[in-house]
């Protein structure tokens, strides 16, 4: 029986999707601190936590929509949902977690205690209320991301680009959208039953707000790389180079979701897509190179 519990808390707190909190990382790479070993640590620890918030809000967010996911034809075999994690067990786990993460992420530093404790608030009001209305739904979604970004330079006390702020709402405001295209694919006419809100979009509607965001990070991004702001602090206009991995990102993400039907979980696409992967991985080392050369 406490087997079962632990195991249903292990893929309640959803350690696929932790993937997400990397963005952490961005201000370390982008900020040149990648090679300090004091800052990588403490970006580590800021992961680690965020990762423990973020499995506090998983929790929450199933204990909110047990009754929905129980008519949901994925999600009603989430432990909550099907009974394999009882709701008091999880309610403890959640409040635990929460105040653990707190007290550490005090020990880390003021900024980046009030930008976690931000990103847990925006999770309540998006599993209450935010989930439910058009457009903010998504907006909610891509504002956990940005929120990541700037807890990564919280935590190693740099200042972060409004470049990589813009990049990074685009980037997973692009995701937000395509996981709602798929929501809606995946659960056709049913769809309005399991979220209300998916019943004021449609596939025309999405593929337009996906159209002007997959235009608008590309734009972003290469401005980012010739700004004047960047070429001074790398030192180098080679940036730009990597504009194409953006590119093909984009290009294979709307692939699998209109040709394969998926994207309804990014994270998880992150891994196991293995030319999302590479170009991913070959991404980074370039961005390395040219920023640390």
């Amino acid at each position: 029986m406490i087997k079962n519990q632990l195991i249903g808390l292990i893929i309640s707190l959803r350690p696929r999707q932790w993937t997400k909190n990397f963005f952490l990382f961005a201000a370390l790479l982008f900020s040149k601190n990648f090679l300090h070993l004091d800052l990588l640590l403490l970006s580590i620890a800021a992961v680690a936590l965020f990762c423990g918030i973020s499995g506090a809000t998983y929790l929450l967010n199933d204990l909110l929509d047990i009754k929905a996911d129980r008519h949901h034809p994925v999600k009603a075999k989430r432990p909550i949902a099907s009974g394999q994690l009882s709701v008091p067990f999880a309610i403890t786990t959640l409040i635990l977690l929460v105040i653990l993460t707190f007290l550490i992420s005090f020990q880390i530093g003021m900024s980046f205690f009030i930008t976690i404790v931000g990103y847990f608030l925006l999770q309540i009001a998006y599993s209450s209320i935010l989930k439910k209305i058009v457009i903010l739904d998504v907006l909610g979604l891509t504002a956990g991301f940005v929120l990541r970004v700037y807890a990564g330079a919280a935590a190693i006390h740099v200042e972060i680009s409004t470049w990589l702020i813009l990049c990074s709402f685009l980037l997973s405001l692009f995701m937000a959208l395509g996981k709602r295209r798929h929501e809606l694919t995946l659960l056709g006419e049913k769809a309005g039953e399991h979220r209300k809100v998916l019943n004021e979009y449609s596939h025309y509607l999405l593929d337009q707000m996906i159209a002007v965001v997959t235009a608008s990070t590309v734009i972003a991004y290469a401005l980012y790389t010739l700004s004047e702001q960047t070429i001074a602090k790398f030192g180098t206009n080679k940036l730009i180079l990597t504009v194409p991995f953006v590119i093909y990102g984009i290009f294979r993400y709307l692939y699998l979701v209109h040709m394969k039907k998926e994207g309804g979980s990014p994270e998880t696409l992150l891994v196991t897509d293995l030319p999302f992967l590479i170009n991913i991985t070959l991404w980074i080392i370039a961005s390395g190179i040219i920023i640390y050369k």
